[in-house]
């Protein structure tokens, strides 16, 4: 109505314009889709069975005794040749360049590290590092941000998951890959074509206007262009308040592609990974074969419905293949690859995650071929509550649903006596929101095992699609998993009949 003084989406555009297509506050916020997709992994569940016991240790029988649910196996690997051993077949997002990976940093790593979990430090982080030292070519000569981000994890490694950092066309430039390896000896590193939460490069939000000159004097696409007089005026108007840092489009082909894997190689990395988003059934093709081709050691397959910390809202909600259907192609193209004669890179899915159920129906779905699932904003979660619960102790001011459980750090987390008996006086070094990730993680393990154990799977390597089935035809026929009605039909004639 004309005279509206309300907030809708086209309101607000009308004077702030270009930035409500992100979601803010930028810095303090985590988001993605709330687009309901026609299939997704609800439609699937878990079979059970009353009989079996898949997976146990070598030389032991199934038997109520034999067949704890506490004793199954979460334990993963991925790798060509030199696998990497995770305790739960999860691991992060890619946190980046964005201000709440950077200023959670200690959290999420250490609580990744002691979890026992692949940790990815996303693109641009040595991008945008204030203290960057460049040299006469333009390559990094110094960036503390990422010194600073591998040495933290690498604190409470305990040979369980790897610290790997992610590259873009801006890092490339940057000589990224040639600093992590000559400085800190990486023996992984993670190229990106793209994510699920958007389809153009990364971006960030910067208020100071000195601050984004800088950034684009290093090349990044900067807008407004904070070099234009009008760009000036308005910044010193206030009306003015923030400038956007984007990444550049990348351009993939064949040949590129594995000249990129082979420079890498010579660099010094032992593994090499690719992250790729929600694009067409071209794109995720060309992923898988030429992942093939070049020996990579895992390929993360990032479908529509995922999160950011910086991506356009009708982005995030209207582009690019959501996780359900992006998971179905890509199985699809595996068996035809196995059948082919090809090896299939060892796949990770992504993509709107946020519990053990349907990171067991991901795996399921995608075996033997998934090997972990990626997750963004269910690891970051936990993060922020332990840090949060941190600060409203020392405030006094603990919200009625932390209180409930104690007054004190050892009385709220029910994990801190483990963590305390495992690391000692180094407890001290762990932050609250690192134990709340492994908390989560804890809980995740957990639930897993029961899931595991209730479709008579004792370890992962013995999870199949046999396990899960359609609830709706629409589902089968996207899937190609069985129709509930059908999911062993022709056993159960056979028992009825013969």
């Amino acid at each position: 109505m004309d005279g509206c003084r309300g907030a809708c989406e086209i309101w607000l555009s009308a004077f702030r314009g270009r930035e409500v297509l992100y979601p803010g506050p930028f810095g303090e916020i985590t988001a993605g889709s709330d687009k309901q997709f026609p299939v997704d992994f609800s439609h699937v569940n878990i079979q059970g069975y009353a009989v079996g016991a898949r997976g146990l240790p070598e030389g032991v029988e199934g038997s109520p005794d034999t067949a704890l649910f506490s004793e199954v196996n979460t334990e993963t690997e991925y790798g060509w040749d030199q696998k990497i051993p995770m305790r739960l077949p999860i691991f992060t997002g890619a946190l980046g360049s964005t201000e709440i990976a950077r200023a959670n940093w200690e959290h999420f790593a250490i609580g990744a590290a002691i979890a026992g979990i692949t940790l990815v430090c996303g693109e641009n982080v040595g991008g945008i590092d204030p203290g960057l030292v460049l040299d006469m070519n333009g390559k990094i000569t110094r960036s503390p941000e990422l010194d600073r981000r591998i040495e933290v994890y690498r604190r409470f490694h305990e040979g369980y998951g790897e610290i790997l950092v992610q590259m873009n066309v801006e890092d490339t430039r940057l000589g990224t890959a040639e600093y992590v390896s000559s400085k800190h000896n990486l023996e992984t590193i993670e190229l990106k074509w793209g994510q699920g939460a958007k389809c153009i490069g990364g971006e960030i939000k910067v208020r100071d206007i000195e601050r984004a000159r800088e950034l684009k004097r290093r090349g990044y696409i900067v807008l407004p262009d904070p070099t234009l007089s009008e760009t000036e005026k308005a910044y010193a108007a206030g009306s003015l308040k923030e400038f956007e840092r984007h990444s550049r489009l990348g351009f993939v082909s064949k040949e590129g592609f594995l000249e990129e894997i082979d420079r890498l190689r010579e660099i010094g990395f032992k593994r090499i990974t690719l992250k790729t988003g929600a694009y067409s059934a071209q794109e995720l093709a060309m992923a898988m074969r030429f992942g093939s081709e070049a020996k990579i050691d895992l390929l993360t397959i990032d479908g529509a419905g995922g999160g950011t910390g910086m991506s356009p809202w009708p982005m995030m909600n209207e582009w690019g293949i959501p996780t359900f259907y992006l998971q179905s192609l890509a199985h699809q193209y595996a068996k035809l690859m196995t059948w082919k004669g090809m090896r299939v890179p060892d796949l990770a899915i992504g993509g709107g995650f946020g519990d053990e159920a349907n990171v067991f129906k991901s795996l399921a779905m995608g075996a033997p071929y998934v090997k972990a699932v990626c997750m963004g904003r269910a690891l970051m979660i936990p993060g922020f509550v332990g840090k949060n619960i941190g600060k409203w102790l020392e405030a006094g001011d603990l919200p009625k649903g932390v209180a409930k459980y104690g007054s004190t750090i050892p009385e709220i987390f029910v994990t801190f006596e483990e963590l305390r008996e495992k690391h000692g006086e180094r407890l001290d070094e762990i932050p609250l929101g690192a134990v709340g990730i492994y908390t989560y993680a804890q809980r995740f393990r957990t639930g897993l095992q029961q899931l595991m154990a209730g479709s008579r799977n004792f370890s992962l390597k013995t999870v199949s699609r046999n396990d899960v089935f359609a609830l709706t035809e629409e589902a089968a026929k996207v899937s190609g998993l069985p129709y509930v009605m059908e999911a062993y039909g022709d056993r159960a004639l056979s028992i009825l009949l013969d």
